[in-house]
């Protein structure tokens, strides 16, 4: 059973960062991918940004020039840098590991104030 931990959600003001960490109880290089996605009440969950064990980085139209998402292999950790944040990116952020299935982790609070 594949764990994934995240942390660094808090609360912030609009234009604020935040710097959203995930750390996997096995190998994040054994998977095909990594990603970040986010939920909002009352909302489907929302795709937010991916990289590929290639190397290969995409993001959502939504946090696209906002969003950095980046890995440290030596760690164990996937980070999602969140910049300019507005009210409307707060959710619930999930880590997700691409392997022989999805695995997601627990989740962290993130909440933008106006």
């Amino acid at each position: 059973q594949v764990q994934l931990v995240e942390s660094g959600g808090g609360l912030v003001q609009a234009g604020g960062s935040l710097r959203l960490s995930c750390t996997g109880s096995r190998s994040i290089f054994s998977f095909d991918a990594m990603g970040w996605y986010r939920q909002a009440p009352g909302k489907q969950r929302e795709w937010v940004a991916a990289i590929t064990s290639s190397s290969t980085i995409n993001y959502g139209d939504s946090v696209k020039g906002r969003f950095t998402i980046t890995r440290d292999y030596a760690k164990n950790t996937v980070y999602l840098q969140m910049n300019s944040l507005k009210p409307e990116d707060t959710a619930v952020y999930y880590c997700a590991a691409y392997g022989e299935r999805l695995h997601w982790g627990q989740g962290t609070q993130v909440t933008v104030s106006s």
